[in-house]
């Protein structure tokens, strides 16, 4: 029995990826299509891939898009990081509770909503549509991603870390340099990359706040598909697929060499801890 429900999970899994993963291999499959179109593969060609480096415009959005998400992860994990430090260590448990619902708002209210809240704000003051408010947005729906993020890992930090780090003379500088912040950089590291991914595929916040001078790529594949999705678009989905999947695995190398290096310190603790004794 155990060895048939073994073999039906793997079975189920192999059917969960194959949905999930079966439009991207096909949408990259024709992008070697020499036909121009997906109605029928008619030879193999590089001419797609060609296309998408030659396209200054597309260059240039694809460009902006990676540096809106850089800076806007980077800013996030800054302020979702010392947001969750914030949230933790408010003593009282109902003010703790109200900031934390209030960071989940954020994340289950739908982009559309989000994206008017933004537009109507920045049209109100008279703010000017374009990267700013791009990057503005950004930030603001990343935040509330890295600080749940942060706040597992500091749940599982040891306390009695920061205490002993106080009694042998640490300010709160170096307790924040020195405990805290090694303690809970996976999750600090875990927080970016959710937010640059965040930020990489968004389209409903940005086609609201984005200006006539600026734009994303998720916002320019939507504007072309309106006309007709061009095989270059598909070589540049796959070459998109193929950065986030080395993004993925460069994010399971560096947790895996955390573990290491958390093994190791362990096992070295206790061999001073076996010595002194």
């Amino acid at each position: 029995m155990k060895k048939k429900k073994f073999k039906l999970s793997n079975l189920y899994l192999i059917l969960v990826f194959a949905v999930l993963y079966a439009p991207i291999f096909y949408l990259i499959f024709y992008s070697f299509n020499a036909g121009g179109d997906m109605n029928q593969f008619s030879g193999f060609t590089w001419d797609n891939y060609t296309a998408v480096f030659e396209d200054v415009r597309l260059i240039t959005i694809v460009l902006n898009t990676f540096l809106v998400a850089l800076l806007s992860s980077l800013i996030a994990t800054i302020v979702g990081t010392f947001g969750a430090l914030a949230i933790y260590y408010t003593k009282k448990r109902q003010t703790r509770n109200a900031l934390l619902s209030m960071n989940n708002i954020l994340i289950v209210s739908p982009d559309v909503i989000i994206g008017a809240s933004f537009l109507i704000l920045f049209t109100f003051i008279g703010f000017g549509l374009g990267f700013a408010s791009v990057l503005l947005a950004h930030i603001a729906f990343s935040i509330p991603i890295v600080v749940l993020m942060v706040l597992p890992k500091l749940k599982e930090m040891n306390d009695s870390m920061i205490m002993a780090a106080r009694d042998l003379g640490a300010n709160n500088w170096q307790v924040l340099s020195k405990v805290i912040l090694p303690s809970i950089t996976p999750g600090i590291l875990a927080g970016f990359f959710m937010a640059f991914t965040y930020s990489l595929d968004d389209f409903a916040v940005t086609f609201f706040v984005t200006g006539n001078g600026f734009t994303t790529l998720a916002v320019e594949i939507y504007s072309r598909a309106r006309q007709g999705v061009s095989l270059e678009i598909n070589a540049l989905s796959a070459l998109m697929f193929i950065f986030s999947l080395i993004l993925v695995i460069g994010y399971y190398f560096i947790q895996q060499h955390n573990v290491t290096k958390k093994q190791k310190n362990k096992k070295l603790h206790q061999t001073e801890a076996v010595t002194m004794r």
